[in-house]
Parts: structure tokens; C-alpha cells; sequence
């Protein structure tokens, strides 16, 4: 198996991290990142607001730039 860069294995483990922490704000890092939906859609999916989705998403990426600096 090719190893992994340490810079992904840093992001795996603070996506982990958040997932663990905070379910729902992890659950938008997903949908938005890697489903490629926008904010009405994980709203919908996840069955609330839009301003909710939009307020995790900012959270999400302030704490994942925090973990990853904190990793560095």
C-alpha cells in the first residue's frame, strides 16, 4: 500500500477528531466536501436551517485550520 502523506494523515485524524466531537458539524464538512453539496441541500438532508449549515461549515473550518496548525 503507497503511504500516506503525513499532511493526510493530519487531516484524517482532525476530521476524525470533529466527527467525534461535534457529529452534526462533522456530518456538513462531509456532505459539503467530499459529497459536493451545497448548503440548501445538507439543510435539507440534515434537517435543519440553512444559516445552521452555513454557521458549522465556518465553525468546521476554523476548528480543522486550529487542528492542523496545532499538528504542524
Amino acid at each position: 500500500a503507497p503511504e500516506r502523506s503525513p499532511d493526510l494523515i493530519a487531516l484524517d485524524d482532525a476530521l476524525q477528531s470533529l466527527a467525534t466531537t461535534y457529529p452534526r458539524e462533522g456530518n456538513v464538512v462531509q456532505l459539503k466536501f467530499f459529497g459536493g453539496m451545497e448548503a440548501n441541500e445538507i439543510a435539507e438532508v440534515l434537517d435543519v436551517s440553512q444559516k445552521t449549515v452555513l454557521r458549522d461549515w465556518n465553525f468546521a473550518k476554523a476548528w480543522l485550520r486550529r487542528e492542523l496548525q496545532d499538528a504542524a
